[in-house]
């Protein structure tokens, strides 16, 4: 008797069952990453290596729709975008711009620290500095339909990307007013007492940020995306009171500060390392400026961070708002950090879609910031 002719579909399920056994030996075989899998298939059968991750033996340039760049090539091909807070704007720094100087205002600089990058490298495009004091990550995404948004702001041709971003959705500036607004010389738990709301704004934050790294790359996904953590402000072993600030609340603000930043650098390297695994353009790097000020911070000899800062109103006197904000000097230190990223890089291969760079020309360029 014959064998029944074996059908296309009963060949198609034969061919998924396959699929899926040689999958789970593959999962089984290899780390448990999205990126990991996604390799040991495309070295397996030579498909699904997705754009930018060819199958193994060429470059991610081999078809010329990429280009690999060096650091400091993959910074400067287009414009630089500077976003974020008060630490970015260069409030306390001096040297505003007229029109920023003014209450309520963004206080921008010609010494913070992204002005100072643009004038160190030779950028084919032009630095669009849009830092602001008070700026706050959940009001960056709630203002995306918002002319004045700094990330709708992005233009295709943006090669570098600077943010500096979370304190003030951390409440940075009312944690220090209760820690400082107390009778002097009397120890009080009420400045670490707020550890608790703190920790719970960092959790708040940590979807707050992610969606801040997304909403960017979506933008502008062939630049490099720079992001800064914050200064420690006070001495790492400090022997005395800073005003009413006891030792044991000064080493809890840095340890504070510290904290958040290893929160930061962690959402970072998460996102930097699934575009190294997807075989994607860009990155996404993190700065680490927490000892930039060493030597240097409140209360020493020669500070590099304003300490407080009294401002007279008609109704009394309060803290102005460049209490415990890097100056010119501290802006200039936390640039070298950043500027040594620059060139650095983030440890791995930067790619860029090569039409996008070569599209870049001087015309479009100035469109995009005008």
């Amino acid at each position: 008797m014959r064998k029944p002719a074996v059908g296309t579909r009963t060949l198609v399920l034969g061919a998924i069952a396959a699929v899926l056994v040689v999958t789970c030996i593959v999962v089984a075989a290899v780390p448990a990453t999205r990126g990991a899998v996604r390799q040991a298939w495309c070295d397996l059968s030579g498909t699904w290596c997705g754009p930018g991750l060819p199958p193994p033996g060429d470059g991610p340039d081999e078809d010329g729709r990429l280009v690999e760049l060096s650091p400091v090539e993959a910074a400067t091909w287009g414009n630089y975008y500077a976003l974020g807070d008060s630490y970015s704007s260069g409030d306390g720094a001096e040297d505003y711009a007229p029109d920023t100087a003014v209450a309520d205002g963004c206080w921008r600089s010609a010494n913070a620290y992204p002005e100072t990058v643009a004038r160190s490298y030779d950028f084919a495009g032009e630095l669009t500095f849009l830092a602001c004091s008070g700026q706050r990550g959940n009001v960056m995404l709630e203002s995306l339909d918002s002319e004045d948004s700094q990330i709708a702001s992005l233009t295709p041709h943006t090669s570098l990307v600077t943010i500096g971003i979370g304190g003030n959705d951390l409440g940075f500036t009312s944690v220090l007013k209760t820690c400082m607004l107390r009778v002097p010389l009397l120890e009080s738990s009420a400045c670490q007492a707020q550890e608790d709301d703190v920790d719970k704004r960092m959790r708040t934050f940590e979807a707050t940020f992610a969606d801040v790294l997304a909403e960017v790359r979506e933008r502008v996904p062939d630049s490099r995306v720079i992001v800064l953590g914050y200064p420690r402000l006070f001495v790492e072993e400090p022997s005395g009171l800073y005003y009413t600030l006891t030792s044991g609340d000064q080493i809890w603000l840095n340890d504070t500060i510290q904290r958040f930043n290893e929160q930061l650098e962690e959402a970072v390297a998460e996102v930097d390392a699934g575009i190294a695994d997807w075989g994607e353009v860009g990155s996404v790097e993190f700065v680490d400026v927490y000892d930039a000020l060493d030597g240097h911070e409140v209360g020493t000899e020669e500070p590099w961070v304003n300490g407080v800062l009294l401002r007279s109103l008609t109704d009394g006197i309060t803290i102005d708002r460049s209490t415990f904000h890097p100056t010119s000097e501290g802006q200039n230190a936390v640039s070298a950090r950043v500027r040594a990223q620059v060139e650095e890089g983030p440890g791995r291969p930067i790619y860029a879609t090569r039409s996008t760079v070569d599209n870049a020309s001087p015309e479009v360029l100035a469109a995009e910031t005008e």
